[in-house]
């Protein structure tokens, strides 16, 4: 059965890497209630201390409501958990959270210039981390807390964004022409240069300038491109 996720989806986009955070994020957000749960067991377990009747029944009915309260958050905490839905594509890095009212935030890889990912010693050993995603511009987009697989997690997301940028380097193919049709005995033809119309010129520019701005390729690199580009027209 599809996700809520997969209806985010664009035409041509496919999904590279599928997690959530580590489960032992649900032991952090639902301590408080595994706190509540405890208590109850204990206060229940020492209600049968109490020699009078109607304090031991007072005791084990509020042990039983704190014990209810505690399953029905833990409950919640676990749905929530399983809910969640972080993904790297090859065009963008999408977090969607929420059981029934859905929150997503996503990053596209062209402007993701960096993530600092950080882990502790529990976090390496059982395969977590925070990773903290960054802009160009040195700027915190979204920050993944307790991701499980963080650390492939990163490699995926900047080996996606180093094919996105590989493919926006590569010059697009003049189109085919067909061949003249000959009516009389042919000359010797001049080889025909390929060429390019003004749209498909502007649109591979503005692509490479908007690498160049970003430092993904030098000024040398884009004004050779750019030189090639116009001599297509």
């Amino acid at each position: 059965m599809a996700r809520y996720a997969d209806n985010l989806l664009a035409d041509g986009e496919r999904i590279v890497l599928r997690t959530r955070q580590h489960w032992l994020a649900t032991i952090f957000e639902g301590r408080t209630a595994w706190a509540i749960f405890i208590a109850s067991v204990v206060l229940f377990f020492l209600s049968g201390s109490v020699a009078s009747e109607i304090p031991q029944r007072v005791f084990q009915w509020i042990a039983l409501g704190l014990l209810l309260i505690s399953l029905f958050w833990l409950v919640q905490v676990y749905v929530s958990w399983y809910a969640e839905d972080y993904m790297v594509t090859n065009r963008r890095v999408l977090k969607v959270e929420g059981v029934f009212r859905k929150r997503s935030a996503d990053s596209s890889l062209e402007k993701i210039n960096d993530a600092v990912l950080e882990q502790s010693v529990l976090g390496r050993m059982l395969g977590y981390g925070d990773l903290e995603i960054l802009t160009a511009a040195e700027t915190s987009v979204d920050r993944y807390r307790m991701l499980a697989g963080a650390a492939q997690f990163k490699k995926t997301m900047l080996d996606e964004k180093h094919s996105l940028e590989e493919e926006f380097l590569r010059v697009p193919a003049p189109p085919l022409r067909a061949a003249p049709v000959m009516t009389a005995a042919p000359a010797e033809a001049a080889p025909a240069k390929p060429g390019m119309t003004s749209t498909e010129v502007t649109k591979a520019l503005g692509e490479l300038a908007d690498l160049r701005d970003r430092g993904a390729i030098s000024a040398e690199d884009y004004e050779a491109k750019k030189s090639e580009l116009l001599g297509r027209i």
